[in-house]
């Protein structure tokens, strides 16, 4: 059954993870910052784009396997650690050169940057990131029924929450998008790039160096 007794806990639950400010936030006001409202909604799309893969993982039970296996685990740890870190020294670079961002106003359609910049950037920065598969693996299990199929299940759930994350991320981007001109100055521009950059790169290294649970 996909909506039970537990499916209102769980858009409760989800609505106030999604709207815990984290990685995906600041990917999506970076990437609207630098190509606009339409990099913006891509980017946030395609960072939920991922949450499909965490749920048929988890569904399938493939993360019990990376949770139990030393090396695999590590593995996926490192890379999403990896491209976290890659990301936020491009931000830093970008604040170096000190260029004024090419941000678009609500409702144009400047077109700076390929489209599939921000799709590769949204989804692979969710994707590998083991801290969702960690998520998912504790988290939508508690809503899925011992009778229910696991996989549908999952899907459906990730689907509620693939409709939540992008309400809210894409609220942020308007808003980011309304701030057009004061975020086109330089000084403005450098600042965003360089405080986005460090605490991404933070958030990579602290992912790198944590235990596994």
């Amino acid at each position: 059954m996909l909506i039970d007794a537990q499916f209102l806990p769980f858009v409760l639950a989800i609505t106030l993870l999604s709207m815990t400010p984290g990685v995906d936030t600041l990917l999506v006001i970076r990437n609207t910052a630098r190509g606009g409202v339409r990099d913006g909604i891509v980017t946030s799309l395609a960072i939920c784009f991922g949450l499909f893969v965490h749920a048929a993982v988890s569904a399938l039970g493939i993360s019990l396997i990376l949770l139990q296996s030393a090396w695999a685990f590590s593995v996926l740890k490192l890379l999403g650690a990896a491209y976290l870190v890659w990301l936020g020294l491009q931000s830093l670079l970008s604040a170096r050169r000190g260029n004024p961002l090419p941000v678009a106003e609500v409702g144009t359609a400047r077109r700076h940057v390929s489209l599939w910049l921000p799709v590769r950037e949204g989804f692979l920065s969710n994707v590998l990131n083991p801290k969702t598969i960690v998520f998912y693996m504790a988290f939508l299990p508690q809503f899925i029924a011992p009778g229910d199929p696991a996989l549908v299940k999952s899907l459906w759930l990730a689907s509620v929450h693939f409709v939540i994350a992008n309400v809210w991320q894409i609220a942020i981007v308007l808003m980011v998008g309304k701030a057009g001109h004061w975020l086109a100055r330089r000084s403005v521009s450098r600042t965003l790039d360089g405080v986005t950059g460090a605490v991404l790169v933070a958030f990579g290294v602290k992912l790198a160096l944590q235990q596994r649970p």
